[in-house]
């Protein structure tokens, strides 16, 4: 086993993990072949390693992250303007919230900054799509591979969006409280490490106590789709024989509120399950990035066009991305 493969396996999968839980499962005398007995396996093995990972992930980024705070941020974005301006937005997207919800706000603070529209809109589509979180847990379960060309892809959806809203000159259609609201920078008092340590352990408790409830759910999601659902049900509606399998991936995924965490588990089922590679990742993208909760709370910022030329943008780009990893899945596993 080369390096990667290790890492890969052992460090961010956790096998380990698994074959310690499978072995206690059967010291119990519990069957872990049946559907009843693999349930419980997977969940108990997937709920422990994704809030170790969580654990570690929010601590690091939470850490880089206290480098970066809000008025941090709008003066580095900006100095730079155009494409080189939504390219920076969309990285700095990736050591920010990880769901779109925590996003929104400080993109209201980056918009009431006087920052350009666009600028603002590509760190929106990215910070839920493709936070560090998630190129980490996809690592983890699909591979470097897959998780660095869906990282790519889903920064250049944040920087295409971007540009083309400020292409479109649709600054009047933020809402006015927003467009004429006032930031206020705050000069941050320099942190020690002792600080910033604190503060990543207080977001990690923060964090784990907000998404505990959608990592649980999401896990018994997938044991139950990964044990109970016949595998022949899973491949006639999302695999090869349904070209469609895409676009209802991304459509059911925007009525459900989670983030990474939440959706990973049930990725991980439906991959296993004969589930196409592209239909999953759409689903995953739709339900960090679009969904309804998220809509509602930026329907309160924007007015309907700007929000619809925005779910528009997201919609096709995760489409796109969808049939670009269907059409190239042999590259990739």
């Amino acid at each position: 086993m080369g390096v990667l493969d290790f890492i890969q396996t052992e460090i961010l999968g956790m096998a380990w993990l698994n074959r310690l839980v499978a072995s206690l499962l059967t010291a119990i005398g519990l069957d872990i072949n049946s559907p009843l007995g693999g349930s419980i396996h997977f969940f108990i093995y997937d709920v422990i390693k994704i809030l170790i990972l969580l654990g570690v992930l929010i601590f690091i980024i939470s850490y880089i992250q206290s480098y970066f705070p809000p008025e941090r941020t709008k003066r580095i974005l900006g100095k730079f303007k155009g494409l080189p301006a939504n390219i920076l937005a969309a990285l700095l997207g990736t050591v920010t919230p990880f769901c779109s919800c925590s996003s929104i706000p400080l993109f209201i603070g980056f918009t009431s900054a006087g920052l350009p529209l666009g600028v603002t809109f590509s760190f929106l589509i990215s910070s839920p799509m493709v936070d560090l979180g998630s190129l980490m847990l996809l690592t983890s379960i699909f591979g470097w591979k897959i998780a660095v060309v869906y990282v790519i892809l889903g920064l250049v959806i944040a920087v295409l969006g971007g540009t083309f809203i400020e292409k479109l000159h649709l600054e009047n259609y933020v809402e006015d409280f927003i467009r004429t609201g006032k930031s206020v920078d705050i000069e941050q008092e320099k942190l020690k490490i002792s600080d910033r340590l604190s503060y990543s352990f207080q977001q990690v408790k923060n964090t784990v106590k907000k998404v505990i409830l959608y990592i649980l759910v999401g896990v018994g999601i997938g044991a139950v789709i990964h044990n109970w659902i016949p595998q022949d049900i899973i491949v006639q509606i999302l695999g090869d024989n349904n070209p469609f399998g895409v676009i209802l991936a991304t459509v059911a995924g925007v009525p459900m509120y989670a983030d990474i965490f939440g959706t990973i588990p049930i990725a991980e089922a439906l991959l296993s399950k004969g589930a196409l590679l592209g239909v999953v990742l759409s689903f995953m993208m739709a339900v960090t990035t679009l969904s309804l909760p998220s809509i509602i709370m930026l329907r309160k910022a924007v007015k309907p066009k700007l929000l619809g030329i925005f779910i528009a943008i997201c919609t096709i780009g995760i489409i796109i991305v969808g049939y670009f990893f269907n059409a190239f899945q042999y590259l990739f596993i």
